[in-house]
């Protein structure tokens, strides 16, 4: 079952520097990262309240991330508009059923492929993923399942991330992902041709509920930017910035949030 989105790749040529100005222009703090071995490609994370979280993807071998989907999507993203949303995931509990029954429904998508990162202090994080035949902006998601272990996936550190208080003052939620579609029922008929996934369309606008989080597919008429990300989080004020090609929009909530996901 897929239960919401899992993160965002956002490709950005520096993933230390982006990650400083996610934090000084929104307050939200990178405390996790690492490299994916034999990806060539290397992250800074952003954890969210809500069990999704913002990944900031730069390349270090640009050969080795070719050979993969995701690092694929990465370079085309840096080498089309130097940095954005490349890709995004959706967190399944079960992805060889899911997968399984899918492939079944003729669905083109991949086999699960398994997938690894290194933590700065040595702890492995491990993952699978299957993948739609073209990722990004002008594709779909891919579906993805953490291995419950380790120093980030172990149910104690799932649960502390769902406290913890960004520089922004307060934990941060994610709510909606708009994304810019030239044809939104027809991106919308290849998300349940492919994952399943049924959204319901008026006119221009499709629009799915996964989990905690609502998708929107829009016509780029109608966007500012490719991708706009809104996020929940106790401030004062609601806020805006425009980042690594999209923009973030934080909209103004009282504290407990929701539960998570």
């Amino acid at each position: 079952m897929i239960r919401g989105i899992d993160h965002l790749v956002i490709a950005v040529p520096d993933p230390d520097a982006a990650a400083d100005e996610l934090e000084t222009t929104l307050g939200l703090a990178a405390t996790g990262g690492g490299r994916h071995a034999g990806s060539g490609t290397f992250n800074r994370i952003a954890w969210l309240a809500d069990g999704a979280y913002l990944e900031l993807i730069g390349v270090d071998d640009r050969a080795l991330a070719e050979r993969g989907p995701i690092g694929a999507a990465v370079l085309r993203t840096l080498d089309t508009v130097g940095a954005g949303l490349a890709a995004y995931a959706l967190a399944v509990d079960d992805l060889e059923l899911t997968v399984a029954e899918l492939r079944a429904n003729r669905s083109p998508i991949s086999e699960p492929m398994p997938g690894s990162r290194t933590r700065p202090d040595g702890d492995l994080v491990a993952w699978s993923i299957a993948v739609p035949p073209r990722l990004g902006l002008d594709g779909l998601p891919f579906l993805i399942h953490h291995l419950p272990t380790g120093a980030e996936w172990e149910p104690a550190a799932v649960a502390a991330r769902r406290t913890q208080r960004h520089p922004i003052g307060s934990p941060v939620w994610l709510a909606r992902l708009d994304i810019a579609a030239a044809e939104p029922a027809a991106r919308a008929a290849d998300h349940a041709a492919q994952l399943g996934i049924e959204f319901w369309a008026v006119a221009d606008l499709a629009v799915v509920e996964l989990g905690p989080h609502v998708i929107r597919l829009r016509p780029p008429r109608e966007m500012s930017h490719p991708a706009v990300l809104t996020l929940d989080a106790e401030v004062e004020v609601p806020r805006t910035a425009d980042l690594f090609g999209m923009r973030f929009d934080v909209a103004r909530v009282e504290l407990p949030l929701p539960a998570a996901r």
